[in-house]
């Protein structure tokens, strides 16, 4: 028997003696009641109270339909009268239990539902047996119980929303340690994928290294030695095919999975910065655009020339309040210079702190190519974006 079954045998058997206690209980009440007795078939009571009681044997299996008949069972016998007068709350106890268990399964609009059925049993076949039977305190003199139809109504509705709140706290605790069951689930696949990026960087590394030992051991043997020549290129072409298919079997463990699969759509670059351009224009704010010699850009360069243009223009749109903007990019001499101004008249104390997140993004990019990012005030009025990227002749050729 595995744990979770016992667990499921024990509640069992928990609800199984709570069942029998409170259906003892209840004919014991019905028989001998404080009040006025109950004149009925004694077997009259012990239907009406097993009705009522042993149907919370089953309770955490089916707690909604449990509760379904424990209340119609409980309501049909007060207003039978087959209840003992002074402790009829005692026949509403079970209700109690049952709801208990229903609120603590159900959502919110279902459980306020089964809260009011809850409490309009008892509110109302309470008050219509007492004016029935017209059963007042000078019935029964002696009574060990008040004989008032507001008391016992107000001790069962009392005991039932108490037990509907305590269900309700229960269903808010298993959401809540859900909640963070999930959490604990999404940081440790993003601790995962964290330590697939590292064995990433380790393919590329290790296998970029191996290529380049032998491609220049082939540079070297090429005419001398034909057949070791030989053997390095295919040692260079094994590596290859074997990192690149780590890397694409890598990056789709890595991908998010809402996320697309790559390559669907072209990755943007410096030839899309006037469409950008079009798209930020507006009648209050005219953008200039020059580009000199980026027609060669190396493909992951120009994707970062894009993006810090993009943000650069989205901080001018967002925060400077400027009428005029020019973006100026320019390849030339190993390097490419990326200049953003406008003449906008925010504060900069104000820009520079509600666009530090995008400032240290651009950062990152430019840094990642050894480049250097600089932004300002400019003295005349504005802001100045300018970033320098080096392009060496190596990434041109690639």
């Amino acid at each position: 028997m595995t744990r979770a079954e016992a667990v499921q045998v024990r509640g069992t058997l928990i609800d199984a003696a709570v069942a029998v206690v409170l259906t003892y209980q209840i004919v014991a009440a019905v028989l001998d009641p404080p009040g006025p007795a109950y004149t009925g078939p004694a077997g009259f009571a012990w239907l009406a109270a097993a009705a009522t009681g042993l149907p919370l044997v089953v309770r955490r299996r089916w707690p909604v339909p449990v509760f379904a008949v424990v209340t119609t069972a409980a309501a049909v016998a007060t207003a039978a009268g087959v209840v003992g007068f002074g402790v009829i709350f005692l026949a509403w106890i079970p209700v109690a239990v049952a709801l208990y268990s229903a609120a603590a399964v159900t959502t919110r609009l279902p459980a306020a539902s089964l809260l009011i059925a809850g409490l309009a049993a008892p509110g109302i076949t309470i008050p219509w047996l007492y004016l029935r039977t017209g059963v007042t305190p000078a019935s029964a003199p002696e009574s060990e119980a008040p004989l008032w139809w507001q008391v016992e109504t107000g001790i069962a509705v009392v005991v039932i929303a108490a037990a509907w709140a305590a269900g309700r706290l229960v269903r808010w605790r298993r959401d809540l340690q859900a909640e963070a069951a999930r959490r604990l689930a999404r940081d440790a696949v993003a601790d995962e994928r964290l330590r697939i990026a590292r064995e990433l960087h380790d393919i590329v590394g290790h296998s970029l290294s191996l290529i380049t030992v032998k491609a220049t051991i082939a540079n070297h043997l090429a005419e001398e030695k034909p057949a070791e020549t030989r053997a390095a290129l295919q040692t260079i072409e094994r590596t290859s095919r074997s990192a690149l298919t780590e890397i694409r079997r890598l990056l789709d463990v890595m991908r998010d999975d809402g996320d697309p699969a790559a390559g669907r759509e072209p990755t943007p670059g410096v030839g899309d910065l006037p469409g950008l351009v079009d798209r930020m224009r507006s009648p209050v704010l005219h953008i200039d655009l020059d580009l000199t010699g980026t027609g060669d850009l190396p493909e992951a360069v120009g994707l970062t020339v894009f993006r810090i243009v993009q943000e650069s223009l989205t901080n001018v749109i967002k925060h400077a309040d400027a009428r005029r903007c020019g973006v100026t990019v320019r390849s030339g001499a190993g390097e490419v210079h990326i200049e953003v101004i406008d003449d906008g008249r925010g504060r900069a104390s104000s820009r520079r702190r509600r666009t530090g997140q995008g400032l240290i993004g651009m950062r990152e990019r430019v840094s990642m190519y050894g480049g250097r990012l600089t932004t300002g005030v400019r003295p005349e009025g504005g802001f100045r974006v300018t970033a320098v990227i080096p392009c060496t002749p190596a990434e041109e050729d690639a």
